[in-house]
């Protein structure tokens, strides 16, 4: 039986190139609801975002494949919808499963299994330090990622919760419907003087399950750094006219423009005068392209994600600022669609709003270089017969010697140089 050509079977889509399963974030619809053409059925967590799964026919939802906080690989079956009485849900699921044993519609289970699943009321001790039913005996939280995340904004401590879910698995309820106990305050030692305080504690750990975007970042980072031979140069910006230019031209943008957009901007047009760093390492050929299409890394909770600016060099920074700040709003928030984060020819990480003074980045496949951009630092340097101050930035490009030699790379970083210490020439 081949599930791909039944109307009434929904596979788990691929939603980025690099997805091969995906995680349940919440169902929106539940077995047996009516469900509409363009309807929302579930949010689907997988290596770059949380994505919306939208129903693409009308019918009745008369199977779930896995509930909340459940992994499915591409193009196993999500979901069964149809019409309820003229649809084989037991045989569509068999032969899902390679004709193993057949669930019942929704993956309900039996009342039995779901006591058997439910922890023991006995299991639970009333220790300073509580350990759930969600625990595994490795010391593991079983919890959905939407739990998780519902808990950290919350600031409640999974390890105090009980799960609800399979096997005690917390579930996005049981952090909805959490009170924390009141823990009994212990009685205060006497006297005004302690010579040596009394400190007793428990050792612990927590298991932290990798979601679907932490296991794409060591994948593919793993695979770049041991596949790829690095080699990195490091460069010094005079950043005296950048500062006095960024502050003439936010007089007249609407959109503030920061130094790394000003970087964004003369990296692209440093790209095409060097167009053999914007390029790729194919094996047995290399792929240098036309278009210049640059990543800028952005930090969120879950890990690393690079929205793209593409054609960055025919671009104004008015424009470039403007949609790198809406780019990184959607990545903060796991909007963004597959093709706002992939497609990049080069990239861009910049720490220096966190005080880093220089670094070395992983180069970001396929690219064939990255940019580390560290933070604008005040040194002393002679001036004249005197001493003044001047501001410094500290570049790092970290290139794939099989598709980028020292001199190629060198000559790139030269021609960023001439941009970012003489500005109005990214204008002209």
């Amino acid at each position: 039986m081949d599930l791909s050509k039944m109307e009434e079977v929904v596979l788990m889509p691929r939603l980025s190139d690099t997805m091969t399963e995906g995680v349940i974030a919440s169902w929106h619809k539940k077995v047996g609801d009516a469900v509409k053409k363009g309807e929302v059925l579930a949010d689907i967590e997988t290596d770059k975002a949380t994505m919306e799964l939208e129903s693409y026919k009308n019918g009745t939802l008369l199977y779930q494949g896995a509930k909340d906080g459940e992994k499915i690989a591409v193009n196993d079956l999500l979901c069964i919808i149809g019409e309820k009485g003229k649809v084989d849900v037991d045989a569509i699921v068999a032969a899902a499963k390679g004709g193993g044993q057949k669930p019942e519609a929704g993956g309900q289970k039996s009342e039995a299994g779901q006591q058997a699943a439910q922890p023991s009321p006995q299991s639970a001790q009333s220790t300073t330090q509580q350990t759930s039913g969600s625990t595994t005996p490795e010391g593991r939280i079983k919890a959905s990622p939407l739990a998780k995340k519902l808990a950290k904004e919350k600031g409640i401590d999974l390890s105090q919760v009980q799960g609800s879910g399979d096997n005690g698995r917390i579930t996005k309820s049981d952090i909805d419907n959490f009170k924390p106990v009141q823990q009994a305050a212990g009685s205060q030692p006497s006297g005004k003087v302690a010579v040596q305080p009394i400190v007793s504690g428990q050792e612990g750990y927590r298991d932290i399950d990798n979601s679907q975007m932490r296991k794409v970042i060591a994948k593919r980072l793993g695979e770049s750094k041991f596949n790829a031979p690095h080699f990195y140069l490091t460069m010094e910006i005079n950043m005296d006219n950048a500062m006095t230019s960024r502050a003439a031209m936010n007089e007249v943008s609407d959109v503030k423009i920061s130094f790394n957009d000003m970087v964004v901007k003369a990296a692209a047009m440093a790209l095409r005068k060097h167009p053999a760093v914007n390029s790729s390492w194919m094996g047995d050929f290399i792929r240098q392209y036309q278009h210049i299409h640059v990543g800028v890394a952005v930090a969120i909770d879950e890990g690393l994600i690079v929205p793209v600016i593409r054609f960055a060099d025919q671009k104004p920074l008015s424009h470039i600022a403007a949609e790198t700040k809406e780019l990184a709003g959607k990545a903060r928030n796991k909007k963004l669609q597959p093709n706002e984060f992939t497609g990049n020819t080069f990239t861009i990480s910049n720490l220096g709003m966190m005080d880093i003074e220089e670094f070395t980045a992983i180069i970001n496949p396929p690219d064939s270089a990255i940019m580390a951009v560290g933070r604008i630092k005040e040194v002393v340097v002679r001036k004249g017969e005197g001493f003044g101050v001047t501001n410094v930035m500290k570049i790092t490009l970290s290139c794939d010697h099989r598709s980028v030699d020292g001199a190629v790379g060198a000559s790139f970083l030269q021609t960023f140089k001439k941009y970012m210490e003489n500005p109005v020439t990214m204008l002209v």
